[in-house]
């Protein structure tokens, strides 16, 4: 298989760095640049087959909500194994649902999967027993995060699952130097030139908008889920397990 093209988009300087959009020229490069950019995000995507192997329950949904270029959405397609499942890969870039589409027809499984452009806010939630947020929450503004959850919560069956994986922050300036400075370097080590990592974060620092551990549990306990466990973390990139 074809290496992905590689992520190159920062790489000149700029005279104006304007918010970061999801649009054709991201969705190209989006597997080399996650990839380049998160530490453990393969780890996560192989797990997350494991999820959808032991959580998925028959004749339910299954949603992968932000779900970019479909990475996600074939990890979970790949290890169901209980009949009557769909899934739902749901993001509001036209371009990234393109790619999705054009993945999952390189990839045959029996169970199907629904690719649709929408606001994941928007979207019904019903019937499920997995949900995943990989790396999406963190792109809704904090004030609007509390009501989805509740959403997500009123929507999975008692045993459902909601994997929520995200960009944190730590509270001690410390851990967060610590961590922000290894970050860096991973991403020096994987071809990053500082003007890229620079340009990149200015594009980013509007719309993405981290928080810690300990808000997110939180607002996870206060949307209904009584069991969270945080069963993943590479540097200052974590993921939660929360079951209904």
């Amino acid at each position: 298989m074809a290496e992905p093209p590689r992520d190159r988009l920062f790489d000149m300087p700029r005279d104006m760095i304007v918010d970061f959009v999801f649009d054709e020229q991201v969705a190209r490069v989006f597997p080399d640049m996650i990839r380049r950019s998160v530490p453990g995000y393969e780890s996560i995507l192989t797990l997350l087959g494991l999820f959808a192997q032991e959580y998925a329950q028959a004749n339910t949904n299954l949603y992968d909500l932000g779900c970019s270029t479909g990475a996600a959405t074939l990890a979970l397609r790949r290890r169901i194994s209980q009949p009557g499942c769909r899934i739902y890969a749901i993001d509001n870039s036209t371009s990234m649902v393109e790619v999705c589409r054009a993945n999952l027809q390189h990839h045959a499984a029996t169970t199907p999967v629904e690719v649709v452009c929408a606001d994941i806010q928007q979207v019904g939630i019903e019937n499920a027993s997995l949900v995943v947020l990989n790396f999406t929450l963190q792109f809704i503004a904090p004030g609007e995060r509390s009501r989805f959850l509740r959403k997500i919560y009123a929507g999975l069956n008692p045993g459902g699952v909601l994997v929520l994986s995200e960009k944190i922050l730590l509270e001690d300036p410390l851990g967060q130097r610590f961590e922000e400075d290894l970050h860096l370097a991973f991403k020096k080590a994987n071809g990053y030139s500082e003007l890229e990592i620079s340009q990149k974060r200015s594009a980013l620092e509007k719309i993405l908008i981290p928080e810690t551990p300990a808000q997110h549990r939180q607002r996870l306990q206060q949307a209904g889920f009584q069991q969270v466990y945080r069963w993943f973390q590479a540097l200052n990139f974590i993921s939660f397990a929360a079951i209904k």
